[in-house]
């Protein structure tokens, strides 16, 4: 039986999900709140969204008739971590330049299939970079195994086990690869985030053992996936641990990083750089550029160099 709780009464918590304005609060005493921000709700983030999920938030209880608490959010104490993406100032006209997608996450777990979609390393090449850029743990699950046909996916996934990346392969449809999952995400809050139906949503019903979330299929026209979840949302894994599902993704646009700074997040490049003519050297046009010659000798993944011009020339000069 609930206790009985009087308006006004302030209290701590974590945001577990964001739907449009109304965010889901578990707070410190275990109950969960129904909430909302309002002009005077103060953060310690700024440029960035005001509540993520992952959020530590103050709440201010107001008086309800429903059976779940009503509260606002008072305050968004500063992040530790967050897994955020730059906006796209074409399409929104917010005035945060970032996007948050999860906070006070300890591991990032990128989820990629192997087909249907095809398996994209541009994409993991972005959050490797992000994840550099942040000092954040990373897994990346290469899921459908079960539809890959040749050696190929574990080919493409060579120059990630040379990084020292942790990879895990899993089928969510023939419950392959869950006990390496499950090892993985015990005890840590991690965010799940990838490109729309590589099949997010199906490893963690795995994970449950029961159907939390949809499921979708790619679209066969476009070969893209079909958005199946479409907020934010924390989940508490039934042993230890949370993980967050994040909506699918088109593309990932990098927030924090610069021209200038981008080399320093291949780390494949660090022994190589002191070895250009110019300490400035883009890699890019520069002569006698030590990570071009690099790449020539075969110490540097090729691939791994096209991606990062790919990334160099989609970064605005000015961001």
């Amino acid at each position: 039986m609930k206790r009985k709780r009087e308006p006004g009464e302030v209290t701590g918590g974590m945001v577990i999900e964001v739907t449009g304005s109304t965010y889901m609060v578990l707070s410190d005493g275990g109950e969960e709140f129904r909430c909302r921000t309002f002009p005077g709700t103060k953060t310690e983030n700024d440029f960035s969204s005001l509540v993520a999920v992952g959020d530590r938030v103050v709440l201010k209880e107001t008086e309800t008739g429903t059976d779940l608490f009503e509260a606002v959010i008072t305050l968004v104490e500063r992040r530790r971590s967050a897994l955020t993406r730059k906006r796209d100032v074409r399409r929104n006209r917010s005035k945060e330049k970032v996007q948050v997608i999860a906070a006070n996450i300890d591991q990032l777990v990128v989820v990629v299939s192997a087909f249907d979609p095809p398996l994209s390393t541009r994409l993991i090449d972005r959050y490797l970079v992000f994840a550099e850029s942040e000092q954040l743990e990373t897994v990346i699950v290469v899921n459908k195994m079960d539809l890959e046909e040749s050696q190929e996916t574990r080919e493409l996934m060579k120059p990630y086990h040379a990084l020292g990346c942790r990879i895990l392969y899993t089928s969510a449809e023939e419950n392959s690869g869950m006990k390496a999952l499950r090892k993985v995400l015990a005890g840590k809050l991690s965010a799940l985030s990838g490109h729309s139906g590589v099949g997010k949503s199906t490893l963690i019903n795995q994970l449950f053992g029961e159907e939390l979330l949809r499921t979708g299929e790619t679209n066969e026209k476009t070969g893209k996936g079909l958005h199946t979840t479409s907020s934010a949302i924390m989940l508490a894994l039934p042993r230890s641990g949370y993980i967050i599902d994040t909506p699918g993704i088109r593309e990932f646009n990098l927030s924090g990083i610069t021209r200038e700074n981008l080399r320093f997040y291949f780390k494949e490049f660090l022994s190589f750089m002191p070895k250009c003519a110019y300490s400035s050297c883009t890699h890019t046009v520069e002569p006698e550029c030590g990570i071009k010659k690099a790449v020539e000798s075969g110490h540097i993944d090729p691939e791994r160099f096209e991606s990062y011009l790919a990334i160099y020339e989609s970064i605005d000069r000015d961001s």
